[in-house]
């Protein structure tokens, strides 16, 4: 349109879905005051990298990150953000980073760079200028919506990192909803750290159930998502919003143990009688509900006996898919300074244990699906209804059928009831026929391409 970028930006970030949603954010903002955001191996002039301290190994690849970051692009700002750098500041700065930048501020940070000096003057950009920025790249977007907690888990450190719980206005969230269905996302995760407990800080203890009400009526987008959920924070009433079919039947309940013991010492808010009766209550108001879960080996003072428990209520609960992680001690958490640390050889016999469970139910929770037309995806792209199949050998899946000339490659991680368009490709001289592709999450260690590349291996026949 005649305009020239001033500045090319390169985002990075690593860790949660919240910070995949703060930086695609920030990547709309620095567009819309007229900034190139570029992908990775292209030149930089300011490089933006968001963080993550969850446990020991992502703060040594922030810090790695950092340092990588500083010797590819030296002559670029880096600015660094996120929890890592919340957390250890000094440190950040020490690797290399221009400027360090908290949490509470990373969502005004192309005017805080402004006031810096390393950014340009901030002149906003026509809004019809972005229409359709994005849309080729991506079909789901992640909003945030809610950051902080206040619980009280006794391993945790985002509490430190990202303060206490507060709330974005729910005008506003409606406003960004209708401004990504407009660039053209076809679906909306909304995310926070502690997301069931938004509007809690206003008083409204309904207030999720309000905003996802609220998105339904007065927005047209096509898929909503909600990301993690504490289930001390959901009612049966809450899952009569899945009458709407356009919120997907996808929940993240982190159960974090299967023994009441070792959630207690973990400061849960929860036990495994109340997790149970949450879980029949989802299934029983949400048809073929995908529901998958956070569970962590090793926490300090667990026992053989108390992992034995854990495995038995996992099982029972025949989750879609678990995240699995191994404890990691944090400096200023309670957990800390608990005796019994688990020798990290026995949390990984641990972690091994539970991950050939979690094969077993995923494999458990597809076969539910096999045979069935399990999602039309023509408002995803493609232009016939498409059938699913399944091969058993298959962890993680994605499938695609040919219409006449292309093919479609969907996500199904998060269930095939709830799959999201990753790329659409030409077919060798059009013809229709089935392809299948493998996913391994692990491989995908940071988000630093915003145009979500992916790991995909095709698989033989």
């Amino acid at each position: 349109r005649g305009y020239t970028p001033r500045m090319r930006v390169r985002l990075v970030s690593l860790g949660c879905r919240l910070n995949s949603g703060e930086i695609d954010a920030l990547a709309r903002d620095f567009s819309a005051v007229g900034h190139c955001v570029v992908a990775s191996g292209e030149d930089a002039d300011l490089m933006v990298l968001n963080t993550c301290a969850v446990t020991h190994r992502a703060g040594a690849e922030s810090r790695r990150l950092i340092r990588r970051l500083r010797r590819e692009y030296p002559q670029a700002a880096l600015v660094v953000t996120g929890c890592y750098a919340q957390l250890s500041a000094h440190t950040a700065r020490a690797l290399g980073a221009d400027l360090v930048v908290g949490n509470q501020y990373k969502d005004a940070l192309p005017q805080i760079l402004h006031e810096a000096g390393i950014l340009p003057s901030p002149e906003p950009l026509p809004y019809e200028s972005l229409v359709g920025v994005g849309s080729t790249v991506r079909t789901r977007a992640f909003l945030k919506v809610q950051d902080g907690c206040n619980n009280s888990c006794t391993f945790c450190v985002v509490t430190l990192a990202r303060g206490s719980a507060r709330s974005r206005a729910q005008c506003d969230v409606i406003a960004d909803v209708n401004k990504l269905v407009s660039l053209g996302y076809q679906e909306v995760v909304l995310c926070g750290v502690h997301l069931g407990a938004y509007g809690h800080d206003h008083g409204r203890l309904d207030g999720l159930q309000k905003l996802v009400q609220a998105l339904l009526c007065e927005t047209d987008v096509p898929r909503l998502r909600l990301s993690s959920l504490e289930p001390w924070d959901l009612q049966p009433s809450f899952f009569g919003l899945w009458q709407d079919v356009r919120l997907l039947p996808h929940l993240h309940l982190p159960l974090q143990s299967g023994c009441d013991s070792v959630l207690r010492r973990m400061g849960r808010r929860t036990t495994c009688t109340s997790f149970r009766a949450l879980l029949r209550s989802a299934r029983s108001a949400i048809p073929d509900l995908a529901i998958s879960t956070d569970v962590m080996v090793g926490f300090p003072g667990e026992s053989d006996v108390e992992v034995a428990q854990s495995l038995e209520f996992v099982r029972s609960m025949e989750f879609a898919q678990m995240h699995i992680f191994r404890y990691s001690r944090r400096i200023g958490t309670l957990a800390a300074d608990m005796p019994g640390h688990v020798p990290e050889d026995v949390a990984k016999h641990r972690s091994s244990r539970l991950h050939e469970l979690d094969r077993c139910m995923q494999s458990r929770f597809r076969q539910r699906f096999v045979g069935r037309k399990a999602f039309d995806f023509g408002s995803v792209g493609a232009q016939v209804p498409l059938e699913i199949y399944f091969n058993k050998e298959v962890d993680r899946l994605y499938v695609t059928t040919a219409d006449p000339g292309m093919f479609h490659i969907f996500d199904i991680s998060n269930g095939v009831e709830s799959p999201s368009l990753i790329t659409s490709l030409p077919t060798a001289g059009g013809s229709h026929h089935c392809l299948l592709y493998t996913y391994d999450a692990a491989d995908e260690r940071s988000s630093e391409d915003l145009g979500g590349r992916r790991n995909i291996k095709k698989k033989k026949g």
